[in-house]
């Protein structure tokens, strides 16, 4: 079963730039809309517009704000989504298609380093 945001969200996110080194998400969504569990390997998150989700994993939940501009790191990951604010959520995702050396931790949700 794929675990691809594309793939199991097609109404969601949109493969907008793809070569052998990343690959670029656009995602979009509205007040209320959840994903499907998937993967995202380490990215960088890009917020075309202000938002607020709940990222859920493993019985974990965060609750994120974002502004419109405040990149983030992503560490690799599978969660679900759910748009929790009153307006649309736009962001990029520049996923590393190559993995980190000695990989850590990772920290559920988008951080700051």
């Amino acid at each position: 079963m794929s675990t691809d945001p594309a793939v199991v969200n097609p109404d969601l996110y949109r493969v907008i730039f793809e070569n052998d080194r990343v690959r670029v998400l656009e995602y979009r969504d509205r007040p209320g809309d959840r994903t499907a569990p998937h993967h995202h390997p380490d990215s960088v998150l890009y917020p075309l517009n202000s938002f607020r989700r709940r990222i859920t994993a493993n019985g974990e939940q965060v609750e994120v704000a974002l502004t419109a501009g405040q990149v983030r790191w992503l560490g690799a990951q599978e969660h679900s989504g759910e748009n929790i604010g009153d307006g649309e959520t736009h962001a990029l995702f520049i996923e590393l298609k190559e993995p980190a050396p000695g990989r850590g931790e990772s920290v559920l949700g988008p951080s700051a380093g």
